[in-house]
């Protein structure tokens, strides 16, 4: 068995909102995912998707994208994204009990691969708008924003907490940790995220929704701390699912 991750599919069969406008390695996209994915997950294998699935804005919006989801190889287990407006954190029990034995939806819960505890919430990074001097430097932001942001974060962290608890509740201490917001911002060297995955001493920590090759550099990837950070976004992976390799 293997696991694999991959976020922000912005599937929009039913909503008809087209991503091509964003660049051409948007192009046919859809058919990149299902290419790809089949060419590399097996059905034993676990797929983790790491938001902004679809959007559709209510759930009868997006049934043909997560009907597409269903389709694809593995056992998926989906993260709720900033795009999901269908997926209302309090009623994630009803989404897990619809689509029980299909789709699993991680929020306040816990997945398990292997002997890892797969963790997650959609988590929160301030993006701005940030004001930068004439060589491109940031030289100041909005604070009010900001703060605003910090409330999110404190919000996020708390729902990330209870999955960890949950899952070491149930006997597991390796962890694997998903967002959808990278963990970091472009003026943060750590973050309560990062400090939370060392406090858990996890063994990953993967997220997406950085697009565009401007914002590929935006968060941490690669070793830091002794944790490994994977970046999973769609346009970053040409929409290939990554590899999550853990010891």
């Amino acid at each position: 068995m293997a696991l694999y991750a991959l976020g922000d599919l912005h599937l929009s069969f039913q909503a008809d909102k087209s991503m091509d406008v964003f660049g051409k390695v948007w192009k046919n996209h859809e058919r990149k995912i299902e290419k790809y994915v089949n060419r590399v997950v097996k059905p034993e294998d676990t797929l983790v998707l790491t938001g902004d699935h679809s959007w559709g804005r209510k759930l009868e919006e997006c049934r043909e994208d997560l009907a597409f989801i269903e389709r694809l190889p593995g056992r998926k287990i989906l993260l709720r994204g900033n795009h999901d407006m269908f997926w209302d954190a309090k009623k994630t029990g009803r989404l897990n009990e619809e689509y029980q034995g299909r789709l699993f939806f991680l929020q306040n819960n816990f997945a398990v691969y292997e002997d890892y505890a797969l963790v997650g919430t959609k988590g929160f990074a301030f993006e701005g708008p940030f004001y930068l001097d004439r060589r491109g430097r940031v030289i100041g932001w909005d604070e009010e924003r900001e703060r605003q942001a910090k409330k999110l974060v404190d919000r996020e962290m708390e729902r990330l907490r209870i999955s960890f608890e949950q899952a070491k509740g149930a006997g597991y201490r390796k962890f694997i940790m998903f967002l959808h917001y990278p963990p970091t911002n472009i003026l943060e060297e750590d973050s309560p995220f990062t400090r939370m995955a060392e406090e858990y001493q996890v063994s990953a920590v993967v997220y997406s929704h950085c697009h565009g090759k401007q914002r590929f550099g935006d968060s941490i990837r690669g070793n830091f701390h002794g944790i490994p950070y994977m970046l999973v976004s769609g346009d970053y992976l040409d929409f290939h699912p990554a590899l999550v390799q853990v010891p």
